[in-house]
C-alpha cells in the first residue's frame, strides 16, 4: 500500500469514476491512493449501458476483452405508448466502429476495472472518508478518516473528487451544482423476465393520457443471464405516501441516487409490468430493489487550483441513453493523462486547465440532451438516426474548439485536430500473416503517438527520424513520443523493412478512405486517442513546434 510520501494524487471516490482515474494514472507511472467511504463495493446494477466509446478506451487500457466476455449486447430498444408499437430503434453503427452497445452491471464494471488497479499495485482503501481539505500552491492536505476510526493527514500534489452527487470535494470547493430535480420518484429493480420479447433489446413502454402526458411508464434494460432485466418505473401512490420517494440521500438538497426509504417487493414491479408489459411477463428472482431521484445538475467549473472533480460530482441528469458513468470515465481519462504529464515534469501545470475547458461542454451538452429526451423520448430528437445513434454511442465527443487542437489541415471533412482517432483495419506489417486494426496498434501505449502515412517509403523515415529529433512531448526519461509509420496501399510492402520505426501497410485502404490524408500526412494521437493535430509530412517541424507551443503555451 503506498503511503503519502509515494503519493501523487489522491483520489476520492472508488466507483467506475474513480476507478478509472486511478487506472489510467497508475497506467501512466502515477502514483495514487484511492480511497472510498463505504465498507464494500455496493450489489446495485445502477449504471448499466458501455458505449462503443468506453470500450474502445478500455481497449487502449488492455481491459476491452474482459468486459466483453462479462457484458451482454445491447442490440436496440422497442418503444410502445398504450399497449402499441410507437418505433424500433436498432443500435447500428458503421462498420468500421469496432464495438457495439453492451450492458454489465455496475458493480461488475467496478470489479472490472478495480482488478485491473489492482494489477498495477494499487486497492481501494475502504471505509476511508474524506473529512476536509485545504490547498495552497504547492500542494493539498487531506484529512481523512480511516475505517479503523483513526484520522489521518496526507498532503498530497494533487486531488480528485470522484465521490458522487453528494460530493465532498464539490462542496469544499465550494462550487455551485446549478439545476433541478424531477418530481416523480422511481423503482429500480433486479429481476427476471418470462415473456417472449427480443433478446438483447430494452422495452420502454408508456401510457399517454387524453391531454398527451405520460402518466406511467416502464423502462427494461437486457442484463447478463437469461432473462434478467434492470426494470424501473414510478413510485406507486402506496410507497409514495410512505415517504419512500422523498427527499435526497443526504440533507444536502441534491434528490438524486437511490434513497434510503422503504425497497418496493417484487409484487409492486409486477404490477407495473401487467399494466404495460407489451407481452404477458411473469417476474422471478428480485436480486434487489430500490427508489431513486433523478436531478440534472452541473457545476460551474471542473476544478480549482490542484483540486479536480469528476463523473457525479461534476454533472448528474436523467439516466436515459446511458450517458452518465461513460460521460464520467471519460473526464477520469481526459484528465488523468494531463495530470501524469504534469506530474512527471513534462508540462507545466497550467495543462490542467485544458481539462474544464474540454469536458465542461461535453458535460452540459450531456444534461442538456438527456432532459430533453427523458421529457420529450429520443424517438423526438430531430437529427438523422445516423447521428443520434454515433452521438448516443458517444463516438461524436471532440475538442476541436479546445485549447489544444492544433491547426486544422486537409479536407474540411477529414478528422481534424480535436476529433476522436478513427480506428481501421486491414494494417499489415512483414511478420504477422494476419491484418490489424489500427487499436490494436495503440493498444498499452501512454505517450503520444504520431502516425507518418505516406506512399515513400524513403519518405516515411525521414518524417520518423525528424519526428525522434523534435521529442514531441519530451517524456521524462528523454525519450519522444511512439511513432508509427502507415505505407500506403499502393506502395512497395517490402518499403516496410527499411524503416526504423514500426511500420504497417494500409493494405486494405481503410486508413486512407477514414482519415483522408492530403498527400504524405502527419496526424498526433493523444494519450486519451484524441487527434492532437494533423500535417503535410513537408511540415514535420513547424507542425509539432505548434502542437509542442499549444502545450507549453499553458504553462
Amino acid at each position: 500500500m503506498e503511503h503519502a510520501r509515494t503519493t501523487d494524487v489522491l483520489i476520492v471516490g472508488a466507483g467506475p469514476v474513480g476507478l478509472s482515474a486511478a487506472a489510467e494514472l497508475r497506467r501512466h507511472g502515477v502514483r495514487c491512493r484511492l480511497v472510498d467511504r463505504l465498507p464494500a463495493r455496493l450489489p446495485y446494477a445502477k449504471a448499466v449501458g458501455i458505449q462503443p466509446r468506453t470500450l474502445e478506451i478500455w481497449d487502449r487500457m488492455g481491459l476491452a476483452r474482459a468486459a466483453l466476455e462479462a457484458a451482454v449486447p445491447t442490440r436496440g430498444q422497442l418503444i410502445y405508448v398504450n399497449g402499441r408499437e410507437q418505433a424500433r430503434i436498432d443500435l447500428v453503427l458503421p462498420p468500421e466502429v469496432p464495438y457495439g452497445f453492451a450492458a454489465l452491471p455496475q458493480y461488475e464494471t467496478e470489479r472490472l476495472i478495480e482488478e485491473y488497479v489492482g494489477g498495477l499495485g494499487t486497492f481501494i482503501e475502504r471505509g476511508t472518508e474524506l473529512l476536509s481539505f485545504t490547498q495552497d500552491e504547492d500542494g493539498v492536505t487531506a484529512l481523512l478518516r480511516t475505517d479503523s476510526g483513526a484520522e489521518e493527514e496526507l498532503r498530497v500534489p494533487y486531488l480528485i473528487g470522484c465521490d458522487g452527487a453528494h460530493s465532498t470535494v464539490r462542496k469544499g470547493l465550494g462550487l455551485s451544482f446549478e439545476g433541478g430535480a424531477f418530481d416523480e420518484g422511481y423503482m429500480l429493480a433486479d429481476v427476471v423476465a418470462d415473456w417472449d420479447m427480443p433478446h438483447g433489446y430494452g422495452v420502454r413502454s408508456m401510457h399517454r393520457a387524453d391531454d398527451g402526458s405520460t402518466d406511467d411508464v416502464l423502462v427494461c434494460i437486457p442484463l447478463p443471464g437469461n432473462g434478467r432485466y434492470r426494470m424501473s418505473t414510478l413510485v406507486p401512490p402506496e410507497l409514495s405516501e410512505q415517504g419512500a420517494d422523498r427527499g435526497p440521500a443526504q440533507g444536502d438538497g441534491v434528490a438524486h441516487g437511490l434513497q434510503s426509504g422503504g425497497a418496493p417487493e417484487l409484487s409492486h414491479i409486477q404490477a407495473v409490468v401487467d399494466r404495460l408489459a407489451p407481452t404477458p411477463a411473469t417476474l422471478s428472482h428480485m436480486r434487489w430493489s430500490s427508489v431513486f431521484r433523478i436531478s440534472h445538475r452541473i457545476v460551474d467549473r471542473y476544478a480549482d487550483g490542484r483540486v479536480f472533480v469528476a463523473g457525479d460530482a461534476a454533472h448528474i441528469h436523467p439516466p436515459t441513453g446511458a450517458q452518465g458513468m461513460n460521460t464520467g470515465i471519460q473526464d477520469a481519462c481526459n484528465l488523468a493523462w494531463k495530470l501524469a504529464h504534469v506530474v512527471r515534469g513534462e508540462a507545466g501545470p497550467a495543462l490542467l486547465t485544458s481539462y474544464d475547458a474540454e469536458r465542461r461542454p461535453v458535460g452540459e451538452e450531456v444534461v442538456g440532451r438527456t432532459v430533453r429526451h427523458a421529457t420529450k423520448g429520443i424517438e423526438a430528437d430531430p437529427d438523422d438516426p445516423r447521428t443520434i445513434m454515433l452521438r448516443e454511442a458517444q463516438l461524436l465527443i471532440g475538442y476541436r474548439d479546445g485549447p489544444l487542437a492544433g491547426s486544422p489541415h486537409g479536407f474540411a471533412d477529414a478528422p481534424q485536430p480535436g476529433d476522436r482517432a478513427l480506428d481501421c483495419t486491414g494494417l499489415t506489417e512483414p511478420v504477422a500473416a494476419y491484418p490489424s486494426r489500427l487499436l490494436d496498434i495503440l493498444r498499452g501505449r501512454t505517450a503520444h503517438v504520431v502516425l507518418l502515412y505516406g506512399a515513400d517509403a524513403a519518405g516515411l523515415a525521414e518524417a520518423a527520424e525528424t519526428v525522434q529529433a523534435e521529442l514531441l512531448p519530451p517524456m521524462a526519461d528523454g525519450t519522444g513520443p511512439d511513432t508509427v509509420a502507415v505505407l500506403a496501399r499502393e506502395a512497395e510492402p517490402t518499403g516496410l523493412e527499411s524503416l526504423a520505426v514500426a511500420g504497417y501497410r494500409d493494405a486494405a485502404g481503410e486508413f486512407a478512405r477514414l482519415y483522408r490524408p492530403d498527400g504524405p500526412t502527419g496526424f498526433v494521437v493523444r494519450p486519451d486517442g484524441y487527434l492532437g493535430t494533423r500535417f503535410p509530412l513537408a511540415d514535420t517541424v513547424a507542425a509539432l513546434s505548434e502542437y509542442r507551443a499549444k502545450l507549453s503555451s499553458l504553462t
